[in-house]
C-alpha cells in the first residue's frame, strides 16, 4: 500500500506538469484554432526565466572583508551580492534562497510579452492555413527558440534549488498511519501539485465567472456571431494566447527544482503534452486536465521497476522480448493508452463534435 501511495503521488507530480502545458495548448487551440507546437518552448523559457532571475539576484561585487584574513594576516577580498547590501544580510539571503518562487513575478510579464509577440508576429498569419502548416511553422519556431537558449545558457542542465525550507521530505506514510519512513515524499513536489491546482482552478474560474472569460467562451463556440455584436474578439483571443504562455511559463518556473533546466526540456514535455491534449479531446479544457493527471499517474505506476520485475519473474519471462517490453513500459504507456482511448472514443475523453473532423 505504501508503494501504491508513493507512485500515486509521483503521478500527481508528473500529471501536474502535463496538465498545465496541455491546458495552455488547449486554450490556444480552442480560441485561435492553432495547433501550437512551440508551446513546449514556452515551458522551457519559463524555466530559464527562473535561471535568469537567479543570476540577476546573485550579481555581486568585490569588497575587502576586514573580519576575514588570509594565511598572511591580510584582509580577504570577497564577493557580496548587491541584494544583500540593499536589503541587509538577512533579507538579502532570504531573497536569494527564495529565488524560484519570487521569479514568478519576473516571469509573468516576460511570458506575456513573448506570447503576444509570437501571436502577433507569426502565428496570426496561419489562422486560416491547414493544421499541417501550423504544426510545421510552430515546430520550427520551437527549434529556433531552443537553439537561442542553448547559445546563451549552454547545453548542460543548470541546477536551480528550491528554498531551503522545502528542501527536505515529508513523512507522508506516518501521517496516514504507516510505519515511519514508509512513504517519504519531497516537499517541493507537493508544493508543485498545489501550485498547479491553484493555476488550473484560476484559469477555469477566470473563464467561467468573469465577463472577459464569458466572451472568450462565446467566441470559442461561435466566433462570427460574437464579432457581429461589435466585440473585438481577435484582441481577446490574443490576450488568451498571452495567458496560455503565462500558464506554460509558470509551470516551467516552478518545475526547475524538480528538473534542472536544459534547452531541450520543452521538446521533451511537448510531445507528451500533445498526446494528453488529444486523449482529453481537442479543444476540451476539462479533458486536457483530466487526461494530464490520468496519464501522469499511469506513467508513474509503469515506471516502478520492482512491480515490473515481479511480473517478469512470476511469468518466467526473464531474458525474453516480453521482458524488455515490460521493463520499458513506462516509456510507451502513454502512447498505448492513447491508442486504446482513441480507438474506443475517437474524439478523446471529453472531445467536442466537429473539432478537427473536417
Amino acid at each position: 500500500m505504501d508503494q501504491i501511495i508513493l507512485q500515486f503521488l509521483n503521478g500527481l507530480d508528473k500529471g501536474s506538469a502535463y496538465a498545465l502545458i496541455a491546458l495552455g495548448l488547449t486554450l490556444i487551440f480552442g480560441t485561435l484554432g492553432v495547433v501550437n507546437f512551440a508551446h513546449g518552448a514556452l515551458f522551457m523559457i519559463g524555466a530559464f526565466c527562473a535561471v535568469t532571475f537567479g543570476r540577476i539576484i546573485n550579481v555581486s561585487h568585490e569588497i575587502v572583508d576586514e573580519t576575514k584574513l588570509d594565511f598572511l594576516g591580510r584582509p580577504l577580498k570577497v564577493q557580496v551580492p548587491y541584494v544583500k547590501e540593499w536589503f541587509g544580510d538577512v533579507a538579502g539571503s532570504a531573497i536569494i534562497d527564495w529565488t524560484v518562487p519570487i521569479s514568478i513575478v519576473f516571469a509573468i510579464p516576460v511570458m506575456l510579452a513573448i506570447g503576444i509577440a509570437m501571436e502577433r508576429g507569426l502565428i496570426k498569419h496561419f489562422y486560416k492555413r491547414p493544421h499541417a502548416d501550423q504544426i510545421l511553422v510552430t515546430f520550427g519556431l520551437a527549434i529556433v527558440l531552443q537553439e537561442i537558449v542553448k547559445a546563451f545558457y549552454g547545453a548542460n542542465p543548470i541546477p536551480t534549488p528550491s528554498p531551503a525550507h522545502f528542501a527536505g521530505s515529508l513523512d507522508f506514510g506516518l501521517m496516514l498511519g504507516f510505519d515511519a519512513n514508509a512513504v517519504i515524499y519531497p516537499y517541493w513536489r507537493l508544493i508543485y501539485f498545489l501550485f498547479s491546482s491553484v493555476i488550473i482552478g484560476g484559469v477555469f474560474a477566470f473563464l467561467q465567472f468573469t465577463t472577459f472569460g464569458m466572451v472568450v467562451r462565446a467566441g470559442m463556440a461561435d466566433r462570427e456571431t460574437v464579432g457581429l455584436l461589435g466585440i473585438d474578439i481577435d484582441r481577446r483571443f490574443t490576450t488568451m494566447f498571452g495567458i496560455a504562455a503565462i500558464v506554460a511559463g509558470l509551470a516551467g518556473v516552478m518545475y526547475t527544482p524538480i528538473l534542472s533546466p536544459n534547452y531541450h526540456m520543452g521538446m521533451d514535455f511537448l510531445v507528451l503534452s500533445f498526446v494528453v491534449v488529444v486523449v482529453g479531446g481537442m479543444g476540451s479544457l476539462p479533458g486536457a486536465v483530466a487526461a494530464g493527471f490520468l496519464l501522469g499517474i499511469l506513467q508513474s505506476f509503469a515506471s516502478n521497476s520492482s512491480y515490473k520485475a515481479a511480473i517478469v519473474d512470476a511469468l518466467s519471462l526473464k531474458d525474453t522480448f516480453l521482458d524488455t517490453f515490460i521493463m520499458g513500459l513506462d516509456q510507451i504507456i502513454i502512447y498505448l493508452v492513447a491508442i486504446v482511448i482513441l480507438l474506443t472514443r475517437p474524439r478523446g475523453l471529453l472531445g467536442r463534435k466537429g473539432v478537427m473532423e473536417e
